[in-house]
């Protein structure tokens, strides 16, 4: 009887240590940018194509028939994506004062993205509440020169942009 109790905790330990080291399906990332002598932050999920290619945008694709919000989406995974900054910013038509938001993204159109930076924070990435929208702005579409397997941010160049499967969309940043 001992020994079925130490090979049970064994194997019960054995299996945690796995678990542990699993890489999540949509790990955590950070794009940092300077903006005018100031930092910015995006913390985002960053989510996978996984053999989705031309799934993922379009009309009945993985975001409109996954997204209880559609067609604002959380503009990554999991949790709320955050941007955070230390100085007042320009972001698209946005003014937008030192703190911490809540990105979303308006996909309505494929082709033609809209940022939303909502004042509302600390929530599940599907949480989305359009009275605490601090402002809207069009973003710049365009297409990769890759296909873009991970969600990726880049805070670059005067740009905010995002990247994904066939869409690349950036929007203006500056420091006020």
């Amino acid at each position: 009887m001992k020994r079925l109790l130490v090979c049970t905790g064994l194997l019960a330990a054995g299996m945690f240590a796995v678990a542990q080291g699993k890489t999540p399906a949509s790990p955590a990332e950070t794009a940092t940018g300077t903006v005018g002598g100031h930092t910015v932050t995006i913390n985002y999920s960053s989510p996978a194509v996984k053999g989705r290619e031309g799934k993922i945008f379009n009309k009945g694709g993985l975001i409109q028939t996954s997204h209880k919000q559609y067609p604002v989406w959380r503009a990554g995974a999991n949790g709320a994506t955050t941007l955070t900054t230390d100085a007042n910013l320009k972001i698209g038509n946005i003014d937008v004062p030192a703190g911490k938001y809540t990105l979303f993204v308006d996909i309505s159109d494929p082709d033609n993205w809209v940022l939303i930076v909502n004042k509302k924070t600390g929530e599940w990435g599907l949480a989305y509440d359009a009275s605490q929208d601090l402002g809207k702005t069009k973003m710049e579409m365009s297409k990769p020169s890759a296909m873009v397997e991970h969600l990726k941010y880049t805070i670059a160049d005067g740009k905010l942009t995002l990247a994904w499967e066939d869409h690349e969309a950036s929007v203006p940043i500056e420091a006020q």
